[in-house]
This record gives C-alpha cells, sequence and structure tokens, in this order.
C-alpha cells in the first residue's frame, strides 16, 4: 500500500500550477512508456504443456507513444494562443517526421486526410468506430489555459474523432484537472462527486456513475472488468477511476496494479499519470520511474517543450 494522505498534509502544501503542469506532463509520459511495454498482453499462460529448454519473453522496454507526442504537441500550441488550424497542423508535422508511434486507427485517418490536404472539420473519423480515447489521451493541457473554453475542446477533439463519446471523455479528463487545479478535488476527497454534474449524459457519464454506486471498497481491478479497451467509456472512467485512488495507493501502486489490469494499458496509465500527476505534482513522482523516463533519449525534447510550453499565468 503506498502513502496514506491527511486533510492537514495536504492544505500545507501549495503546488502552483507550474508544477502542476510539470506534474501532469511528467506522469503521463511515464504511465504511457510504461504501459506500452504491456498493451493488450494475453495474461500468463496456465498450460501444463511441458517444453523442453526455457522460453523467455524479451524484457519490456520502455517506449513513448501517439499518447505522449500529440500531448507535447498539444502544449506548443497552446503555449503560442494558436487555433485549431495550427493544432491540426502540429498534429501533421508530427506526423510526417515519424514522431508519432503507437497511431490508432481513428488518429491515422485523419493524418492522412490532412495530408492529402482535408480540412480538419471533416478529418476526422466519424460514427460507431469513432468513439476511441485518441481525443481524451492528449487533451491534458486544455485544463491549464482558462482561456479554452468547452468548445475549443471539442474541436480539438474533432480533429481526429468526431463522436461524442469521444468529447465527452476528453472533457472529463481536463475537468478532472481543472478540479485539481482550483482544490475542488483533493486526495481526501472524492473527484466523481464533482465530475460527474459538470458531464452531458452519455454513456461516459453513465459509466463514471456506475462505477460510484460500486462504492468506496472498489478497487482498480474490480473498475477494469467493466472494461479496459480503448473505447473510451471503458478506458477514461477507468483511468480517472485509477487517478482517484492516487492518493491511498501513491503513484507506484497506481501504475502497477492499472497496468497489470490489461487492455489499453499505455493510454490508461497515461491519462490516469496526467491526472494524478497534475494533482500531486512531480515530486510524489517515485524517483526510479523519473528516473526511467529521464534515461529515453526522447527525454531531452519532452523537457524542453516543458520549458517553453508552460501557461502565461503561471
Amino acid at each position: 500500500m503506498g502513502e496514506e494522505w491527511g486533510i492537514s498534509v495536504f492544505y500545507r502544501m501549495t503546488l502552483s500550477k507550474r508544477v502542476r503542469f510539470e506534474g501532469c506532463i511528467l506522469a503521463g509520459a511515464i504511465g504511457d512508456a510504461w504501459g506500452s511495454c504491456f498493451e493488450n498482453t494475453p495474461p500468463p499462460s496456465d498450460s501444463r504443456t511441458f517444453y523442453l529448454g526455457r522460453i523467455t519473453p524479451p524484457p519490456p522496454r520502455w517506449t513513448l507513444t501517439d499518447d505522449t507526442w500529440l500531448t507535447l504537441a498539444t502544449c506548443e500550441v497552446l503555449s503560442l494562443n494558436k487555433n485549431t488550424d495550427a493544432l491540426a497542423a502540429q498534429f501533421l508535422q508530427y506526423f510526417k517526421t515519424g514522431s508519432i508511434v503507437g497511431i490508432g486507427a481513428s488518429t491515422l485517418k485523419a493524418m492522412r486526410d490532412l495530408e492529402a490536404g482535408i480540412n480538419w472539420r471533416y478529418a476526422g473519423s466519424k460514427g460507431e468506430y469513432s468513439a476511441g480515447n485518441g481525443a481524451a489521451m492528449r487533451i491534458a493541457p486544455f485544463a491549464f489555459w482558462d482561456s479554452r473554453s468547452r468548445e475549443d475542446i471539442r474541436d480539438a477533439c474533432r480533429i481526429t474523432h468526431q463522436h461524442e463519446e469521444a468529447y465527452v471523455g476528453a472533457l472529463a479528463v481536463v475537468l478532472a484537472i481543472r478540479a485539481a487545479l482550483e482544490g475542488t478535488w483533493t486526495p481526501t476527497t472524492q473527484l466523481f462527486d464533482v465530475l460527474i454534474p459538470q458531464l452531458p449524459d452519455t454513456r461516459v457519464r453513465d459509466r463514471l456513475i456506475g462505477i460510484q454506486q460500486l462504492g468506496n471498497t472498489a478497487g482498480i481491478k474490480e473498475v477494469a472488468a467493466l472494461g479496459n479497451n480503448g473505447y473510451v467509456v471503458n478506458s477514461v472512467p477507468l483511468a480517472l477511476f485509477a487517478a482517484s485512488k492516487v492518493g491511498q495507493t501513491g503513484m507506484q501502486e497506481m501504475f502497477e496494479v492499472l497496468i497489470a489490469a490489461g487492455g489499453d494499458t499505455d493510454t490508461n496509465a497515461s491519462i490516469a499519470g496526467q491526472v494524478a500527476g497534475a494533482l500531486l505534482g512531480p515530486t510524489k513522482i517515485p524517483a526510479a520511474l523519473l528516473q526511467k523516463l529521464q534515461s529515453l533519449p526522447e527525454y531531452v525534447y519532452i523537457d524542453r517543450v516543458l520549458q517553453r510550453s508552460y501557461p502565461k499565468e503561471c
């Protein structure tokens, strides 16, 4: 079990928006890289078959995926106070340079449409299969720019996912982080109590209500059993639930249990990391995890984006 939080301890903490921004981006990248090692990995076999010799799986290797890269692209555009046209162009630039790894079908379609000259308003995937978590995974930076409205969030989602559930999933991530920034959610209060009343009537909201009704004894494993794949109705509520428990578990255990639950592990852990990192700040990221992220060659770019992309009010 991770560290326990008391109310007095939390209210003695004074985390600036700048510090929370750093915690959000770094913890999100850690969740992405760690989770990418196990995405959709089947559970260990309980087969009694005997093999001559030993079958040794390759050691897991941390890899940053589109979750982190598109989040960084979003940071860059927001810091320049540019619009959705610029955001779509920045996504396309990352795509053209081969920076985006692990791209989903909806995002891939959008990138190819943008590359062909189609306006972002028409590029995003539509219909049943566009309700993925690809918009929610990169939307977190919007929470730190107060001037960005729900309509701005919706437009940012539409670049790749033109579906109401995809938008509401992304909105839920932004509102969760803003609740941490505003102090309406703390490590000792219930995130879902704050979040649910602010969301429109959708399946994402219904899932949050369903999880809330499980009671305080429910754990990440039980919630993951409701669904843990890339469908936004499964992914975002699971990630938010995991983040809501970080005050009791600490980040290390939050990531471990969430990743062990399987499914879309990189995005689930990335979103949970972003939200938990915004709540607790970078000092609550376990040193070993931060050092592992810093050992990646891509960390130099992450640090560069962090240094030049803080919201002005920070």
